[in-house]
């Protein structure tokens, strides 16, 4: 593989811009990533602003390629399965897998985007820029103007890669040359973030489960942290008379979680605080095309594709991402303008499969879950994964213990329920022809 590699922006030092940063400087490139915030590393956290990563097989492989892994698996906390909590009775647990034995591993944004970005700047060949907010980006040249606190400054690479995240200043740029289009879904919906402390100095809940309170026209879920405390995340319609705008006072919000999360509220001392201080984040889902151009300026991750946090999948994705982009690097023999096109043919039906099964599962996380049937059902298919182990999987383990691509989980799970739909069938006209011969049997008897 060739060193002499002239400099490749990547701008957006999150998770995904760091982690392509990583994986660029092994490749011998000289990398310049830019980040229009200061150090993460060295200043506060925005209040409500960091939930929980769900990091499961794909993010993991990814950080394997970088021998990052074990550091980062240090910190996670596997959850096994969900913990649906009723209004009332006790919480029923559902694992993930049909043995029990498989998690996804609950862990900080935070500290995760710390991990990566120490992983990156200490890489030869990597430098990085903080407080650089991107303005202008000519994508003929690569040409980049950063706003910064001692004023405007100019760069150029031979390649500029977006991973700055679902309001993508890159992204922009390419939409005002009339490079790209774009659309932007919102939910209804937003979300705001809760914290349950440690109860005498351990956990208040089970530590191994996501905790998940479905009820209908809201849901809220809580996974572990290291310190022992759980993050919550309340999602509920945005307007409306049962809405974040619906309850304004101290009174209000406590007769609101007593009637509908009677449970929690012992549990969460500084609840009215939290929410009445922590905003209320947006969710929705992005889409464009083309995700690069020229082979020259490129989008990946939030950038490209930015989905709903219902599948846990957002970061695990974008992770994706950078190993699908070096694949294609090795594939093209380093040639960006084979290889970007490449990779936006290879991952597009990928990112759009996993967004439409992100929406579906906010769907069966708020209103099925805690259903008798819902519960009979997934009970039948883990009995199948057990009988057919590796011919019948459920969506879920595809999704968060493989790296089977997107696009084929889909079709894959389509076949199966077509399967599963014709044996049910074939078996309710059997027994109907029992129960018809018997009947008549009785009769002539």
């Amino acid at each position: 593989m060739s060193t002499e590699h002239t400099e490749v922006a990547v701008v957006g030092a999150g998770l995904s811009g760091c982690l392509l940063a990583a994986f660029l400087a092994r490749r011998g490139y000289p990398v310049a990533l830019y980040e229009r915030r200061p150090d993460p590393r060295t200043g506060p956290v925005d209040r409500g602003r960091s939930i929980n990563l769900a990091l499961s097989e794909r993010g993991l492989d990814a950080l394997r390629r970088i021998g990052l892994d074990a550091r980062v698996m240090a910190d996670a906390l596997p959850m096994r399965g969900r913990m649906i909590h009723p209004v009332d009775g006790e919480p029923q647990f559902q694992a993930y897998s049909a043995a029990g034995d498989r998690a996804i591993n609950s862990i900080s944004r935070g500290a995760l985007n710390n991990a990566l970005l120490t992983e990156a700047a200490a890489l030869p060949g990597v430098r990085v820029a903080f407080d650089h907010r991107l303005v202008d980006l000519d994508p003929a040249t690569g040409e980049m103007t950063f706003e910064t606190p001692q004023g405007k400054v100019t760069a150029a690479a031979s390649v500029v890669l977006g991973a700055d995240g679902a309001g993508s200043a890159v992204r922009g740029q390419l939409l005002g040359h009339g490079l790209l289009r774009e659309s932007l879904d919102f939910l209804d919906y937003g979300y705001k973030e809760l914290t349950i402390p440690p109860l005498g100095g351990t956990f208040a809940l089970d530590p191994e489960a996501l905790h998940i309170w479905p009820r209908g026209t809201s849901m809220m879920i809580a996974l572990p942290n290291p310190d022992r405390s759980f993050t919550c995340t309340l999602f509920w319609p945005t307007h409306g008379t049962a809405s974040f705008a619906s309850l304004g006072s101290p009174a209000a919000i406590e007769q609101h979680f007593a009637q509908h999360y009677p449970d929690l509220l012992p549990l969460a001392p500084n609840l009215v605080d939290d929410y009445l201080h922590n905003p209320v984040g947006v969710l929705g889902t992005v889409r464009c095309a083309p995700w690069q151009v020229n082979g020259r300026v490129g989008l990946l991750g939030d950038a490209a594709h930015a989905i709903v946090p219902f599948y846990g999948q957002g970061a695990n994705c974008a992770f994706e991402d950078v190993v699908e982009l070096d694949r294609c690097l090795d594939e093209c023999a380093d040639d960006w303008s084979a290889a970007l096109p490449l990779f936006h043919h290879r991952r597009q039906a990928n990112a759009e499969a996993i967004a439409r099964m992100a929406l579906a599962n906010f769907v069966e996380m708020r209103d099925r879950v805690a259903s008798p049937l819902f519960q009979l059902g997934r009970r039948v298919e883990q009995t199948l994964e057990r009988a057919l182990p590796g011919r019948y999987v459920s969506r879920y383990e595809l999704v968060s213990f493989s790296t089977t691509p997107y696009a084929q989980v889909r079709r894959r799970v389509r076949r199966q329920h077509q399967l599963l739909g014709a044996v049910a069938g074939g078996a309710a006209a059997l027994l109907a022809g029992v129960v018809g011969a018997a009947f008549r049997r009785g009769r002539r008897g």
